[in-house]
């Protein structure tokens, strides 16, 4: 069930998308996102690969498509991120982790998110190929995203792609971030388990365990635990955890990922995790959080695009010369523009 491992550098127009999905039988827009809808909550790959490329371009039919998935069905797929340093192995882990879940008979998704080139826009989804294995297997699905420039360690799609792997019956989701330094936390917020991965070697390795990493582990895998240093990392995190009062205390899991080592005493802790989850009611609420935080950034993403709109507009001129000329406070031109736009 797998997917094309290159993303296009930019998106179709408009026009261009409408025609494509209403194809040459007459048939609506609407109806043809039906159809592809369906073919996707039967588990047909490609139409799951045609829904996530219309997410990431911004399709003019997102909210079609977005309607029809949410239609009937709650979120069932249990979504498990994955962050950490480049280096540290995140996509053998992923793989490793796709490995174990399979064996349990279970429906896999996996989402890696690439850097994009800040300079062509482009993005060598490279993450896909460490994980061959997986390719020919139905029962796994695995798509690289590129970043498009969003920080965070994540696509700005990856909220809508994880709601067509859910409708195409995925149990679990692996969601891979960038993971290119202490600030890409946005997995927290959008995974029900966020794994933190480190690996010795790299450094002080508590370095990659601040700024706010720390924090949103769910789970510590240090991989590479082959290596000199292993256990030196895994005491280190044990006496930072010690020092935070959390209600859950993160399990360190020592792993060789491309060894498979590791791998059950992973999910164990994946599985001891969610029982948590579940039984506290924090899986709701993240969930609910999860919710809100996409309707919000919907909301953002909508009232700037409005305030785009308005460069070179004439009442923006307007406001701006009664500031300049001392007429006007800016907090009181944006009341105005507020209101106008409201």
């Amino acid at each position: 069930m797998g997917d094309s491992g290159i993303a296009d550098r930019e998106g179709r127009s408009p026009a261009a998308e409408i025609s494509e999905v209403a194809g040459s039988d007459g048939r609506s827009p609407a109806a043809e996102v039906s159809d592809l809808v369906a073919r996707a909550r039967s588990g047909q790959p490609r139409a799951v690969a045609r829904l996530i490329s219309m997410v990431e371009n911004g399709s003019p039919l997102l909210r079609e498509i977005t309607a029809r998935l949410c239609a009937d069905r709650p979120s069932r797929a249990r979504v498990i991120g994955l962050t950490g340093s480049p280096g540290v192995g995140k996509s053998t882990s992923t793989g490793m982790l796709v490995r174990a879940f399979r064996k349990r008979g279970m429906k896999v998704g996996v989402l890696a998110v690439d850097p994009s080139s800040p300079f062509t826009g482009g993005a060598l989804l490279g993450d896909r190929v460490r994980m061959q294995d997986h390719a020919t297997d139905p029962e796994v699905f695995i798509r690289s995203m590129a970043s498009r420039g969003h920080l965070g360690g994540l696509s700005w799609a990856t909220p809508q792609a994880l709601r067509v792997l859910d409708a195409a019956g995925c149990e679990v989701i692996l969601v891979e971030t960038v993971g290119v330094g202490q600030a890409e936390v946005d997995i927290a917020s959008l995974a029900d388990t966020t794994i933190v991965l480190l690996a010795p070697g790299m450094g002080d390795g508590i370095q990659a365990a601040k700024a706010g990493i720390l924090e949103i582990a769910d789970v510590f895998v240090v991989n590479k635990a082959d290596r000199d240093g292993a256990q030196a990392t895994v005491r280190e995190l044990r006496n930072m955890l010690a020092l935070v009062e959390r209600p859950w205390r993160p399990p360190i899991v020592p792993t060789v990922a491309y060894r498979g080592e590791g791998a059950d005493e992973v999910v164990d802790a994946l599985d001891a995790h969610l029982a948590y989850l579940e039984k506290s009611g924090e899986l709701a609420r993240r969930r609910h959080v999860r919710a809100r935080d996409e309707i919000e950034a919907i909301a953002l993403a909508a009232l700037r695009s409005r305030f785009a709109d308005l460069h070179g507009d004439q009442r923006l001129d307007v406001l701006a010369t009664r500031v300049l000329e001392a007429g006007l406070d800016p907090y009181g031109a944006a009341d105005e523009l507020l209101a106008a736009i409201g």
